[in-house]
């Protein structure tokens, strides 16, 4: 069992009764914050692709996702209804991180602007915005070991040139993954994988 942010038991069930679990706590530990911290800004995909997109980012490893509402998303996050999607992501990354059993339950946050986004990218340790056509792969990038690495992924319809412009300009790395175009929903995946590798969090 962990309470998600660093602190595991090592249980017995002891009893079991409709509705309830009894648990005999036999030893706990503390885990720390995994470093480098590697958070995942996803363009807002359509459907339940973003349950996905957070479920499998969770299970890999990720430390922070958060829900960017870029020019091209067709899914757009009303006020409305933007605390209940919200939800929806933040619920799947609870239950793929007790699945995958991981003590630190990732941070879900946003919807963030363009803006936000840039701000974010400037405070990172390294920032990269996935690109099919950018000149260099993630995979031969430098990245630190500490701090934080920020990965944004676009919607299916690209990111703007002007976001481009605002992200490059904050200190993003354009930077592709490989031969083929990914979904929005499986690219963040496969990024943060590169990352935990390259960073050395999968050493």
């Amino acid at each position: 069992m962990t309470d998600g942010a660093g602190t595991v038991a090592e249980c017995v069930v002891t009893a079991v009764r409709p509705g309830e679990v009894e648990f005999e706590v036999l030893a706990t530990r503390t885990e720390p914050g995994p470093e480098p911290r590697i958070v995942v800004v996803q363009a807002i995909p359509k459907g339940d692709r973003g349950e996905l997109a957070v479920e499998v980012m969770t299970e890999v490893g990720v430390d922070g996702v958060v829900a960017w509402q870029a020019e091209r998303c067709v899914a757009r996050w009303r006020a409305d209804r933007a605390g209940r999607a919200l939800a929806r992501w933040q619920a799947t990354a609870r239950e793929a991180a007790k699945q995958s059993r991981r003590a630190w339950i990732p941070d879900v946050t946003g919807p963030e602007t363009t803006s936000d986004v840039a701000h974010r990218v400037a405070a990172a340790g390294r920032a990269v915005l996935l690109d099919p056509d950018a000149p260099d792969a993630l995979s031969r990038l430098s990245l630190p070991e500490r701090g934080e690495i920020v990965v944004i992924v676009g919607p299916e319809g690209g990111v703007s040139p002007a976001e481009a412009d605002s992200l490059t300009r904050a200190g993003a790395i354009p930077a592709r993954l490989g031969p083929t175009v990914l979904r929005a929903s499986s690219a963040g995946a496969v990024a943060a994988t590169i990352a935990l590798v390259s960073s050395g969090r999968w050493s």
